[in-house]
């Protein structure tokens, strides 16, 4: 029962999360950011957020500083937001699935190609 509901906060931090990102946020040092999943433990204490980011890596570094200072500022919105006894502590991971799956369908584009 826990963890149907830890991934229902999830799914809901996911969406308050990419409107916080897209309008809240005034950091110029935070690009273009894509949230595409959001893990909550089963105690609801800790949420670890998965990002994408579109850039090169010193903007991806860039945008991760720009966001570990505005966690507070992020996580008291989640709190007005999303009613609940205690807002998860939260942290923010790249997701490199997106650019694996990249790698994997050029790896393969060039294979077809050379055949």
């Amino acid at each position: 029962m826990s963890n149907l509901r830890a991934n229902r906060i999830g799914e809901q931090m996911k969406k308050e999360l990419g409107d916080i990102l897209s309008r809240k946020i005034k950091d110029p040092r935070v690009g273009f950011v894509t949230v595409t999943e959001v893990k909550v433990t089963g105690d609801l204490q800790q949420a670890k957020v998965y990002i994408s980011i579109y850039g090169s890596e010193r903007e991806k570094e860039e945008t991760l500083v720009g966001l570990a200072k505005s966690k507070g500022f992020i996580r008291s919105e989640i709190g007005n937001r999303i009613r609940l006894r205690k807002t998860p502590e939260i942290s923010f991971e790249i997701d490199e699935a997106i650019e694996y799956g990249n790698r994997i369908e050029s790896i393969i584009h060039d294979l077809n190609r050379n055949e």
